[in-house]
């Protein structure tokens, strides 16, 4: 701490500095009040967009993800990585960790996380990663390995770090006819692993990439998100990292209010199915699931409709809607409360224009700890 010099109590202090001032005045000099440090500003949450050219090349999701955090008045964040922006044509955090053409096994097989960890301190990661191992037909098994790999070089950078790891978007390469199965049967297995891999101080959130999103018309070469793709990814990030940042992110593990206190959110999944159609509407159904090691007391869904479809009428739940169309649920007094892997189901009516095509939503969830 810096010293502060004392002066004896016997020098005439006041009189002495009044004659120095008024010898200086004639001269144009005055003493000026010694500038006051403003308070530290807290650090900004630290975000780390992680995949591959999904995410990286150029990535433009995050551009639609960033302005949307920021419209929202989420200002306090900071998106990091090693890599920097790839254009995107609008002003945004550029920052990211998304490696074009990178499998996530050789990532984990090459130690190369540890140095990018270092060199950004996430407290968020952001993941959308194993489409190339897809690809590349390395089982499940093993991207699941290396995903597990990878979430202990996270928490040994950031013991309390927030993961959220995406369903991939679907896959439909002209030159890989097996794709498109080997995304969906890789999903399947992912709240799974969630479940078993995240902690109370640690948890991991499913975001379900994959419902809803076409690779006829949200990618130009059935891989890569278009402008279209990319709204869809940035939509379904938007809930669960919004839900991370307002449950806070600790900054020291010991202080009160850290993680695995009362009110911290649980993990859940959400996923939509069409139970019936008909000439301008059809019958559908969300299941939430705890995907979290701790029991939920409530949970909330969100529900967009594609195609222009609204839903007007939903049961097993609450429902609220917004002006762009998309529903809020939230749990009824009965369905709340989910032990760790139990699931809850809601159903609902829409209607939807000639032109909606196949019935199709984009859904996230949040979930209440049964302690708040």
């Amino acid at each position: 701490m810096r010293r502060t010099r004392r002066f004896s109590p016997r020098l005439r202090i006041v009189p002495v500095l009044g004659l120095l001032a008024a010898l200086l005045l004639p001269l144009g000099l005055t003493f000026a009040p010694r500038a006051t440090a403003a308070p530290a500003a807290a650090d900004p949450v630290r975000i780390m967009p992680l995949g591959d050219s999904i995410t990286g090349s150029p990535g433009c999701w995050r551009a639609v993800l960033w302005n949307r955090l920021r419209n929202s008045g989420y200002t306090d964040i900071d998106f990091v990585g090693t890599l920097p922006p790839q254009g995107c044509g609008q002003a945004h955090d550029g920052d990211n960790e998304g490696h074009g053409g990178e499998l996530v096994t050789n990532v984990a097989d090459q130690n190369l996380l540890p140095g990018r960890l270092a060199a950004t301190r996430p407290d968020i990661v952001v993941m959308h990663f194993g489409t190339n191992d897809v690809w590349s037909s390395i089982s499940p098994d093993r991207i699941l390995a290396a995903y597990t790999k990878l979430v202990t070089q996270m928490r040994a950078s950031n013991p309390d770090m927030r993961i959220l790891v995406a369903q991939l978007i679907p896959m439909n390469p002209s030159s890989c006819a097996g794709c498109a199965q080997r995304v969906v049967d890789f999903n399947a297995r992912i709240p799974d692993w969630a479940r078993a891999t995240g902690t109370e101080r640690s948890p991991i959130t499913v975001v379900d990439q994959w419902t809803g999103f076409s690779t006829a018309t949200d990618t130009y070469d059935g891989v890569h998100p278009n402008a279209s793709g990319d709204d869809k990814i940035a939509a379904r990030w938007f809930p669960a990292l919004t839900a991370v940042l307002d449950a806070g992110v600790p900054q020291d593990p010991g202080d009160p209010g850290g993680p695995g206190d009362p009110g911290d959110p649980a993990a859940c999944t959400a996923r939509f199915r069409a139970v019936s159609t008909w000439q301008g509407g059809y019958q559908g159904e969300v299941t939430v699931t705890n995907t979290s090691a701790s029991a939920a007391s409530g949970w909330t869904a969100t529900v967009l409709p594609a195609g222009g479809a609204r839903i007007g009428q939903v049961w097993n739940g609450t429902l609220t809607t917004a002006a762009d169309g998309t529903a809020t649920v939230t749990n009824a007094a009965w369905n709340g409360a989910l032990a760790p892997g139990a699931s809850a189901t809601f159903g609902f009516v829409a209607t939807a224009p000639a032109t909606a095509g196949s019935p199709a939503a984009t859904v996230t969830c949040t979930a209440k700890s049964s302690g708040a």
